[in-house]
């Protein structure tokens, strides 16, 4: 297998995504989603890496990330998901890969990119609500949606793994055409793109 294209850098920012292998579930119970979570948290105290935002889908994950010191990203992901395949094939007594390769990575060149992929990663959910709510009404959804950062942005909480600071600072200090709130931001895009694009998102395609 060759090797990764060396685009990691310091203050880089990311969009990692990863996969079940073979499109398997890889939460299957709230447990999952919080041991996820909860290791998470722990590599993040300890590597150079800031979490932005994040979503956990029953069979894929969405993070951006920034790359703050030198070690790449890379072996930050490895061993968070080392950590969760043990959990994982452990409890259901598999054996083998849980997440399909190596994770996938796209360099942020932009500040619209930045902002485009906060919203895309929190808008995942849509698809696992049964609802017909739409704009404003399925952004509060969303929020309610408990393996995603979206309400640690529009909800600051003492406790948080994500740092919402980097996004909102966009909003509160430098509003992107005309947008005063990141809710806004989000609300307006579901209501433009169609079920269909929802759907699609739902599935992990950018």
């Amino acid at each position: 297998m060759s090797a990764r294209p060396a685009i990691f850098y310091p203050q880089g920012f990311y969009h990692v995504y990863n996969r079940g292998h073979n499109k398997q579930i890889i939460f299957y119970d709230a447990k999952d989603y919080r041991r996820y979570l909860k290791r998470l948290g722990e590599y993040l105290q300890k590597h150079e890496v800031t979490l932005l935002a994040y979503c956990l889908m029953p069979n894929h994950v969405h993070l951006l990330l920034r790359q703050d010191g030198d070690e790449l990203i890379d072996r930050f992901i490895h061993r968070l998901h080392t950590a969760y395949t043990m959990y994982f094939n452990k409890k259901y007594e598999k054996v083998g890969a849980v997440f399909q390769g190596r994770f996938k990575a796209k360099l942020i060149d932009t500040d619209e990119y930045l902002l485009h992929v906060s919203r895309y990663i929190h808008i995942n959910p849509v698809e696992l609500f049964d609802t017909h709510a739409q704009g404003p009404a399925l952004s509060v959804e969303l929020e309610t949606y408990p393996w995603s950062s979206y309400g640690e942005y529009v909800n600051p909480r003492s406790k948080c793994i994500s740092d919402p600071t980097i996004i909102r600072n966009y909003f509160s200090n430098s509003p992107l055409r005309g947008k005063t709130t990141y809710r806004s931001f989000l609300e307006e895009y579901l209501g433009m793109i169609s079920k269909d694009r929802l759907a699609e998102i739902s599935g992990g395609k950018l």
